[in-house]
């Protein structure tokens, strides 16, 4: 994992993807009965290195810089994660804990989603193979397994660096992004499409939340064909996108959307990820980058990714 190379020659060679991992987001360790277990990346990374789909450019996972970060989240809360990391780890929240290793991970994950979307940008599909996730961040708390928001920050450093003006994050993990939502509600550079159970954890992502015009929820209850959520999704990017055209397309990627995930009740397969890649980068017509948010069923998880990957990467 921490060279870069690619894998042996496949048969579906107009597929072609980056992912950008590290070894230490297997070692964070919410601890025993945790729902966001180190199970859940291992299982991903051992289908991509044995799959026959799509080939993948591997990078390793360089860590975030603090001031990318202080442009999310606030100092203090930052320098909370620094203390909690010095004093071994521990609960942070009653859903969030920390490890030994947590505190790496959690930048190494913002680090691969600022490096995902730099590698999108110069036209290369890329996906962040991170743990902990991020979505549920807020700007001077945790919550929801998430310590820092992988998806803001990476869009954040891009409009700093590239001079963005028009980012747009669409979030297919089961669970509203709210802390996503906090952060960028008040930015119209950013629009933020979010498709997600409702009423559901943490109770955020009404139709009528909207920011400066820029927040897109789209709330859906359990249980519904996996193609009313699929065409829902894109119903709600369409009316993000009117007008206005995106200059980087970021995924918060979760896979907890699937039939039996333990912890949603949303029905898609994961067939219906490779839809809904396929139909969003044909939408959008921009560069595309995705971040792994949740999912906790590990093989379930991987056949989701596994699926999003072959479209991310075909470029017919």
């Amino acid at each position: 994992m921490d060279a870069e190379g690619a894998v042996p020659p496949i048969s579906r060679e107009t597929s072609s993807v980056q992912v950008v991992t590290h070894p230490i987001a297997e070692m964070h360790d919410p601890g025993p009965g945790h729902p966001e277990q180190p199970a859940r990346i291992k299982a991903v990374w051992d289908l991509l290195r044995t799959q026959d789909v799509v080939a993948i450019t591997w990078h390793s996972a360089e860590p975030a810089d603090r001031r990318d970060v202080e442009d999310v989240h606030s100092p203090d809360y930052l320098d909370l994660l620094a203390a909690m990391d010095r004093a071994g780890g521990g609960a942070i929240d009653p859903d969030t804990m920390m490890s030994r290793s947590s505190h790496e991970a959690a930048y190494r994950a913002a680090g691969a989603a600022i490096h995902v979307a730099e590698l999108a940008l110069q036209g290369k599909p890329a996906f962040a193979a991170v743990r902990p996730p991020g979505h549920h961040a807020c700007r001077d708390h945790s919550m929801g397994f998430c310590l820092l928001n992988n998806v803001v920050v990476a869009a954040r450093t891009m409009l700093a660096r590239h001079g963005l003006e028009r980012i747009l994050i669409v979030d297919w993990d089961v669970h509203h992004g709210n802390g996503t939502q906090e952060l960028v509600e008040a930015d119209a550079r950013i629009r933020y499409v979010s498709l997600h159970q409702h009423p559901h954890y943490p109770g955020t992502g009404r139709s009528e939340e909207r920011g400066v015009g820029n927040i897109f929820n789209v709330p859906r209850p359990a249980g519904l064909p996996a193609a009313r959520y699929v065409e829902d999704l894109m119903g709600g990017v369409a009316q993000a996108v009117d007008g206005w055209d995106a200059e980087l397309l970021l995924i918060s990627a979760g896979f907890d959307a699937m039939r039996g995930d333990p912890l949603g009740g949303f029905t898609l397969e994961p067939d219906d990820y490779g839809i809904l890649t396929d139909r969003l980068k044909k939408a959008i017509g921009c560069p595309v980058a995705s971040i792994l948010e949740g999912g906790y069923t590990p093989a379930r998880i991987a056949a989701g990714v596994m699926a999003h990957l072959a479209a991310l990467g075909d470029s017919t």
